[in-house]
């Protein structure tokens, strides 16, 4: 069954602006909703307004500008008109700011689903349904009561009216914090910082090097903070990681080695960073994105020209061969530990390890030991990785 998304953007803030409008992790409250149901599979996205301010028309231009196909409605019957007969429609209600793993789990039930909190002093600003629970701003219903709420709705509230009619029809009742989180509602930028330093955090992935781990991570999470206010899309961030890599592989042919190092060095957390901007405004980079994967052979062209440039200087044939053997092992161990569990790598050869190891031997200028060195960690890296896969019956079946 195809689902919609209808959205509510007309109540007002403390401040008498609109809830819809609330900043959110560099965007609006509005553009998370959105992103939320986009990310559930919810097309088409209606959001019902009764005035479209010219920050409401920015907001949804970057949305659409991201492919996220989003329609205003101030008529009732417009909306209708936006969903097909037999669909079913994700209701988001205004102000709310709803976990993604709850509209999801909410997409994928095929009944009539109603997200509830406890009837209490601590959520007394949501909906009440009962004398046990309210309503938590999440709610999927049938499109053919849409067209009937319509019909009867004269001066009453659209999405209350809609919901109560869908409780009455039936509809099932979950407790929203059955999957770890419940909705936020909110009437004030202030409620809402607390869940973006959340959101922050909970986007910063599995820190799989060294590297990662106790070096870059003040500097990613300060980057992430930095660019969460500003337009930059997260493929950039990759593109200019790429870029920064084969300048320094130029620098390098060139003789400036250091300043070739410290353009890798600015390129090391840059796909973090795009990775957690991607999870915060819900749309991950695509898994086979050909920027990322090209990271990697990049890296490779940077150490073959360290190894080309102290060829042509000083050590002859050999630093190149260290290099491009160092290459061989990196990707031999790269390949086998893609079979692996996730959890086990920490010491082994990346690509960030790798520039990160390039310091000590850049200050005392005898990069020909580092090649010595690189070739040397990606070759006990590569038979750590086989004797890993080896003595692990379940991995050697596969």
């Amino acid at each position: 069954m195809t689902i919609g998304a209808l959205i509510g953007a007309y109540q007002e803030d403390d401040s008498g602006g609109l809830r819809a409008l609330l900043p959110l992790a560099g965007r609006t409250l509005i553009e998370y909703q959105v992103r939320c149901a986009s990310a559930a599979g919810a097309v088409p996205i209606v959001v019902v307004v009764e005035r479209v301010p010219q920050t409401l028309q920015d907001a949804f231009e970057r949305l659409r500008l991201d492919g996220v196909a989003v329609f205003p409605v101030s008529d009732v019957n417009e909306a209708i008109s936006r969903f097909e007969a037999g669909s079913a429609i994700l209701l988001i209600g205004d102000g709310v700011v709803p976990p993604l793993d709850l509209v999801t789990r909410l997409v994928e039930d095929p009944e009539p689903t109603v997200a509830t909190v406890p009837d209490d002093e601590q959520h007394d600003s949501f909906e009440r349904i009962d004398a046990q629970s309210r309503w938590a701003g999440v709610a999927t219903v049938d499109a053919h009561l849409l067209g009937s709420t319509a019909a009867m709705l004269g001066d009453w509230d659209l999405q209350s009216t809609l919901l109560r009619r869908t409780i009455q029809e039936g509809a099932r009742l979950i407790r929203a914090s059955d999957d770890g989180g419940e909705p936020l509602l909110t009437q004030s930028a202030a409620q809402l910082a607390s869940f973006e330093r959340e959101l922050v955090h909970n986007s910063r992935g599995e820190r799989t090097d060294w590297s990662s781990r106790f070096v870059l991570p003040f500097l990613e999470d300060l980057a992430t903070e930095q660019l969460l206010e500003t337009p930059v899309r997260p493929q950039w961030l990759i593109w200019g990681a790429l870029g920064l890599t084969l300048a320094g592989a130029v620098c390098f042919t060139r003789g400036w080695l250091g300043a070739g190092l410290v353009l890798l060095l600015l390129s090391t957390p840059l796909d973090m960073v795009a990775a957690r901007l991607s999870s915060i405004r819900l749309k991950p980079l695509p898994v086979r994105m050909l920027s990322r994967r090209l990271l990697w052979p990049a890296a490779g062209v940077a150490l073959l020209a360290i190894g080309l440039w102290e060829t042509r200087h000083g050590t002859g044939w050999g630093s190149l061969v260290a290099a491009a053997a160092g290459c061989a092992f990196a990707e031999a161990a790269r390949i086998e530990k893609a079979t692996m569990p996730s959890g086990g790598e920490l010491w082994l050869f990346s690509r960030r390890n790798a520039v990160f190891l390039a310091l000590p031997f850049a200050l005392g200028g005898v990069w020909t030991a580092y090649l010595i060195a690189i070739l040397v960690y990606a070759a006990l890296s590569f038979f750590i990785v086989q004797r890993v896969r080896h003595s692990s019956p379940e991995l050697t079946r596969s």
